[in-house]
């Protein structure tokens, strides 16, 4: 998996385990995509930087450097629309 992709992946079940913390299907998965950012990107720390109504910056370090990555709130965000907006899950 390509590091953009894992990161966008990441933020997307972030905001859900963050939006539902009593999910722990999120909270797993969660845990999942940060093992890949770690163990197959070798990136020391990710985090959500800020949030603004039209995008979200994520940060992270790789070999001691620090990076940031922008994303579309709205494209971030979707993922946890789209469970709350699921009676399935609700």
């Amino acid at each position: 998996m390509r590091l953009e992709d894992a990161l966008f992946y990441w933020l997307q079940i972030k905001l859900v385990a963050e939006g539902r913390p009593d999910d722990d299907a999120a909270l797993r998965t969660l845990a999942f995509f940060e093992d890949i950012l770690r163990e197959d990107h070798g990136l020391d720390q990710v985090a959500v930087s800020s949030m603004d109504s039209e995008r979200i910056e994520v940060i992270y370090e790789k070999e001691g450097k620090p990076y940031s990555q922008h994303y579309p709130r709205e494209l971030g965000e979707a993922l946890l629309h789209d469970i709350v907006s699921n009676p399935k899950y609700n």
